[in-house]
C-alpha cells in the first residue's frame, strides 16, 4: 500500500498543477492540513458550476472523484457552505475555467 499524501501537501501539488495549466483557481477553505477532505469547485463562468468530492469506489477498491453537486453556481455555494459547516477540516479549493476543466482525472490526481 502506498504511503497517504497529506491533504495540504495534496492541495499545494493540484494549485501548482492548475497555474501550469493556466486555470484559474483559488483556496478558499483550508482545511486539517493532515488528512482533510478536498472538495473542488469548477465554475463555468456562465452562472453554472460543479463540486467534485473523493470517494471510495467498492468495485475497483480505489478512490475516484464524483459529482457532489451541479447545477446554478449559487445553489453550488450554498451546498460547499453546508458541507463546510458541517466539518471544519474540510478544504475548498474553486476553479475558473469556460470548459469546466478540473484536471482531476489526470494520473496522480486520485
Amino acid at each position: 500500500m502506498a504511503p497517504r499524501l497529506t491533504s495540504e501537501l495534496w492541495v499545494a501539488a493540484y494549485l501548482t498543477r492548475l497555474r501550469l495549466a493556466n486555470i484559474p483557481a483559488y483556496l478558499t477553505a483550508r482545511g486539517d492540513p493532515t488528512a482533510g477532505a478536498v472538495l473542488v469547485k469548477v465554475a463555468t463562468l456562465d452562472g453554472h458550476a460543479r463540486a467534485f468530492q473523493r470517494s471510495f469506489d467498492l468495485s475497483t477498491d480505489t478512490r475516484v472523484w464524483v459529482v457532489l453537486a451541479e447545477g446554478g453556481e449559487p445553489d453550488v455555494d450554498a451546498l460547499l457552505t453546508r458541507q463546510r459547516s458541517r466539518d471544519p477540516d474540510l478544504w475548498v479549493i474553486e476553479l475558473e475555467d469556460r470548459q469546466g476543466r478540473t484536471l482531476l482525472d489526470q494520473d496522480g490526481l486520485a
